[in-house]
């Protein structure tokens, strides 16, 4: 289980779009800190379907006081985006202080960035802070139409020809071999996006020959393999079975039900909240970025705070023995 959050009351004093379908909010937060690192992250508290729920999302370099994320309205979304999207100025929420799990080193010659969608929203700080330290850094991202690059003006004020955009529609796709061997020995590259991406940057890497302790990643969304559907999820030791709605992850499904979990990060980074399978009626979607591509295959565990089974039902065994906790 997780150590207490401390939530913080949250107002929204500012709405903006910043691209298509991405909605930048901002909001006034008591009792915040007046500074954080790029890359940190926050939760809000979100009403998904009348339920409350916890989301996380990237906080975009703000004023002292206030926290900015900024949200793209996903067709796979299990209710978070929507929930942001329908806020106005002046709707009230909670939201914990800034944390960091995607942090910069410093120690590196050259930075490579790379953002794929979305996953701009940490990488944008980053630049920053580091344009402003006079690191040498260089950023290619990745969208499917200029339209939905946020904040690639602003961008490519800031970089110059540090910034190389990469749209689909227009047949530029990423050459990761290349930009990769173009860092010096000791430089390191930071990327955010969906999983594919991930995925591909971890196997060029890794075929560079390069350390992998200088490539840190961040994923979001979904793996693009299946689209959300309901499935369930049985655990022999307590003798029950349960339902997860496609709106919702096993994680929050089994602790809503009062299931003991151990998880920390909910973004399949951490490998806390895996659980071993004992059976599947169903493919496995796994979208964590901590197992290998090798351990996916294998299929005897899963991320439960965001890999899934497409429909169907999967047993599995969550570590928790009942005889130990009635000691």
């Amino acid at each position: 289980m997780r150590s207490k959050l401390e939530w913080r009351p949250a107002r929204v004093i500012q709405i903006e779009t910043p691209a298509e379908d991405v909605r930048a909010v901002t909001f006034a937060v008591e009792g915040l800190r007046s500074a954080f690192d790029p890359g940190s992250h926050t939760n809000i508290k979100v009403v998904i379907r009348g339920e409350p729920a916890i989301r996380t999302y990237t906080v975009l370099p703000s004023a002292p006081g206030t926290s900015t994320i900024a949200v793209k309205l996903h067709p796979n979304s299990r209710g978070g985006s929507a929930f942001i999207w329908g806020m106005a100025v002046g709707d009230e929420t909670e939201m914990t202080e800034p944390e960091n799990r995607f942090e910069l080193s410093w120690r590196a010659s050259r930075y490579l960035l790379i953002a794929g969608g979305i996953g701009i929203t940490p990488i944008y700080g980053m630049a920053k802070a580091l344009v402003g330290r006079g690191q040498s850094v260089r950023l290619i991202y990745g969208a499917k139409s200029r339209a939905q690059m946020a904040f690639a003006d602003e961008l490519g004020e800031l970089l110059g020809d540090g910034l190389e955009a990469y749209i689909q529609d227009e047949g530029r796709t990423f050459d990761l071999a290349t930009e990769f061997a173009a860092l010096p020995a000791d430089g390191e590259a930071y990327i955010c996006g969906p999983h594919g991406l991930l995925e591909a940057a971890r196997n060029a890497w890794r075929k560079s020959g390069r350390s992998m302790s200088r490539l840190r990643f961040e994923v979001f969304g979904d793996s693009g393999r299946f689209a959300e559907q309901p499935f369930s999820v049985t655990i022999p030791q307590y003798g029950r079975t349960f339902e997860v709605r496609a709106d919702q992850t096993m994680l929050d499904a089994l602790t809503e039900a009062g299931i003991d979990m151990v998880y920390d990060c909910r973004r399949g980074e951490c490998g806390l909240c895996a659980v071993n399978i004992v059976d599947a009626s169903a493919p496995l979607d796994h979208r964590d970025v901590f197992f290998s591509p090798e351990e996916r295959h294998e299929g005897e565990k899963m991320c439960a705070c965001v890999s899934r089974a497409v429909g169907g039902n999967v047993t599995i065994d969550t570590g928790y023995r009942l005889e130990a906790r009635r000691v």
